[in-house]
């Protein structure tokens, strides 16, 4: 099998787990925006800061152009792409997963010492430990340690080993540079989602609740993966009923409650809320 055979191969297989993936170009950077596409003139692709219908069919767009469509991958506008690649990377946040990068042996240390046991893939110069649980991305919070989740990508390096923890405090700690009480995580939610821009859906109330119904249901009957679960789940509720104002925090309460009736915190609830809000802009 050739390399561009080995790295779609790779590709398809994370696809098929449910695992956004993307080529890389050698130096472990992605492949750069078509000219339709340079500087984001195009609008973004949907999950950025600047989003917007990009249709864009190349690898675009960095880690936002991570797929798990195996047509795309396929597709003759990817081939170029993995002729050229020099490895696979994936989206650690749109599997729900959080990265800690840790880029040689006195941060390897450091981590043995620090954070709690997780499974561990070996890197070219160190480890990447692997946590259940999404937050923001933060490059260089120690040294040689970085955070990878939303809006990040890393390289595929293979399963790893050890059993996969849910993401620490420890962790989501390592986002906060200068702690004060004013920047802490918040203990209770909060969705002013006033003022929304697009055109109201809901016709009668009954197609709101019936959507909240659902989600509730969705976390309720999770049984692996609760923290993706949410977070995805929240991101739904968010896309279908978030933009026109009519989402309360009555609707969200409840939300909240399936969530902590599973065993989340109020904390990862919010982060899990805050988190699908700034993915779609809001």
């Amino acid at each position: 099998m050739n390399t561009v055979d080995s790295h779609l191969r790779a590709a398809l297989d994370l696809a098929a787990a449910g695992v956004p993936v993307l080529p890389l170009r050698a130096g472990k950077v992605p492949f750069g925006n078509c000219p339709a596409c340079a500087k984001n003139a195009c609008g973004g692709r949907p999950n950025m800061k600047t989003s917007g219908p990009c249709t864009c069919p190349r690898p675009c767009h960095a880690w936002a152009a991570a797929t798990t469509d195996p047509t795309v991958l396929r597709s003759p506008e990817w081939a170029r792409a993995w002729g050229e690649a020099a490895a696979v990377a994936y989206h650690p946040g749109g599997t729900g997963l959080t990265i800690v990068d840790l880029d040689n042996a006195a941060a390897v240390g450091w981590a043995h010492a620090t954070l709690p046991a997780t499974r561990r893939v070996q890197t070219t110069r160190g480890e990447h430990w692997l946590y259940q649980g999404i937050m923001r991305s933060v490059n260089g919070v120690r040294e040689g340690v970085d955070v990878k989740s939303l809006m990040a990508y890393a390289r595929w390096l293979g399963p790893g080993i050890g059993a996969m923890a849910s993401l620490p405090d420890a962790v989501r700690a390592l986002a906060v540079k200068e702690p004060s009480p004013s920047r802490r995580a918040p203990q209770a939610f909060s969705a002013p989602l006033t003022g929304g821009q697009r055109e109201c859906r809901h016709r009668t109330p009954t197609y709101l609740d019936r959507g909240i119904t659902m989600a509730e249901q969705r976390i309720t009957e999770a049984r692996s993966a609760v923290h993706a679960t949410v977070y995805r789940t929240f991101l739904a509720v968010l896309s279908t009923h978030g933009g026109c104002g009519c989402l309360t925090d009555a609707h969200v309460a409840r939300l909240f409650a399936a969530a902590q009736a599973k065993g989340e915190s109020v904390r990862h609830c919010t982060d899990a809320w805050t988190n699908a809000r700034t993915a779609l802009g809001m």
